[in-house]
């Protein structure tokens, strides 16, 4: 791990941004509630805050960040579900791997869903894309960089 002991603590925030591609059936059907596995964007919320707090576990050289606050939203395209998750916390180093983690956990769920609709014949996924997973903001004491 990086030394930060000697840095000050000062307010953190991150936003990444990410897209998942599915069919437009599937889409419309998670617009629908029609998924089998319930409500996509609301388990894909939950997914994305516990992959917000757990982002150590999954990156090793990752610092504990005593996370404040975590907001995932979502919307969706034609093509796509994406998901926008903003991470918060006084701390000495920053939380753009806890954004970046909470999206890419919550586009997962949204995949592991619907993916008994995404499938062709042959049990593949020739459609389905993570995509342009990405952070999009970072601040740092107040003052964007």
């Amino acid at each position: 791990m990086i030394d930060v002991s000697g840095k000050p603590v000062v307010l953190r925030r991150a936003v990444a941004r990410g897209r998942l591609r599915l069919k437009p059936a599937t889409l419309r059907a998670i617009r629908a509630g029609q998924i089998k596995k319930g409500d996509v964007v609301e388990v894909s919320r939950v997914a994305a805050v516990q992959a917000v707090k757990r982002t150590p576990d999954f990156l090793p050289l990752c610092h504990p960040i005593p996370v404040e606050s975590v907001r995932a939203d979502f919307r969706m395209t034609s093509t796509h579900f994406e998901a926008e998750v903003e991470v918060a916390a006084h701390s000495k180093t920053g939380v753009e791997m806890e954004a970046l983690v909470g999206t890419a956990a919550a586009l997962l769920c949204a995949w592991d869903m619907t993916k008994y609709l995404e499938k062709d014949s042959g049990g593949q996924y020739p459609e389905t894309a993570l995509e342009s997973i990405q952070v999009v903001k970072k601040v740092k004491g107040g003052a964007p960089k």
